[in-house]
């Protein structure tokens, strides 16, 4: 499975509760919205019930937080059961989730917090990803991360890593170019360095999100305008997939639903530029 295997939904918005009054009214020409998986993998309810009324409308992607591929502790196959009974409910095209770890044997962290960069984790996180991708049945898509810590143990850098890890696993890239832009400001790398150095054919989508620089770091805050630096790396990242589906980040300090899609439709833009539509 290759990128020309995938459609491209065009742009779309993280689904949140404080927008739902607006879209349910208003009944915006948004192309799709993408949902955390943990935040409907419930038995009923309103969120289950706000959903049905989502996927009446709209296309709906999966993205998730919780499955911590890299930690130490077994896959939780209850937790992959429930995702792949909502996979069913929504038809979402893939699932994607973060490439970290975050458990320990009787503890979840509840964060994404990154991997050592060797060949010893390399291996672990490969055979691992498999299994989810197989178990899903579906396509199956790891976003790298904005990182803030390195380790000693380090062998390669991060996007050696995870090139090798998406293509030894047969899975896919979800593609974050502002956790690229973050990470290389904490890290002192060149993005330049990153972007020559993945496989665009493996990417199967791309996040856009704003984040918050306090000038000796930067903080991947997800609740702000997507900055210039971002849009650039945008720009030079979309044509090299051949065009994949974009998603606006937004999930803090919310604004109302239609400056939010105003700020994703910025990505329309580029691509008009572009002539990749």
């Amino acid at each position: 499975m290759r990128k020309n295997s995938f459609p491209n939904l065009g742009i779309g918005i993280g689904l949140r509760p404080a927008h739902y009054k607006e879209i349910f009214e208003l009944k915006p020409s948004i192309d799709w919205f993408e949902i955390i998986s943990e935040n409907f993998m419930v038995p009923g309810g309103k969120p289950l019930e706000m959903l049905e009324r989502i996927l009446e409308m709209y296309p709906v992607v999966q993205h998730g937080v919780n499955l911590a591929i890299g930690s130490p502790d077994p896959l939780d196959f209850d937790y992959l059961k429930k995702l792949k009974k909502l996979a069913q409910k929504t038809k979402t095209p893939w699932i994607s989730d973060h490439l970290c770890w975050g458990r320990l044997a009787g503890a979840h962290y509840h964060d994404l917090l990154p991997l050592p960069y060797t060949k010893e984790v390399i291996d672990y996180v490969v055979e691992r990803a498999r299994i989810v991708q197989d178990f899903l049945e579906i396509p199956f898509a790891l976003e790298n991360l904005s990182s803030y810590v390195a380790y000693n143990d380090d062998e390669m850098p991060e996007w050696e890593f995870y090139t090798t890890i998406v293509e030894r696993a047969d899975i896919f890239m979800m593609l974050d170019v502002n956790n690229i832009y973050v990470s290389s400001r904490n890290h002192g790398f060149e993005t330049q360095d990153y972007i020559a150095n993945i496989p665009f054919d493996r990417v199967i989508q791309i996040h856009i999100a704003g984040h918050s620089d306090h000038g000796d770091y930067v903080l991947d805050t997800h609740n702000n305008f997507v900055r210039d630096e971002v849009w650039k790396i945008y720009a030079e990242v979309y044509p090299k997939t051949g065009g994949v589906s974009t998603l606006l980040e937004w999930d803090d300090d919310f604004i109302p639903f239609e400056k939010t899609w105003e700020e994703a439709l910025k990505a329309k833009t580029f691509q008009r530029e572009l002539q990749l539509v």
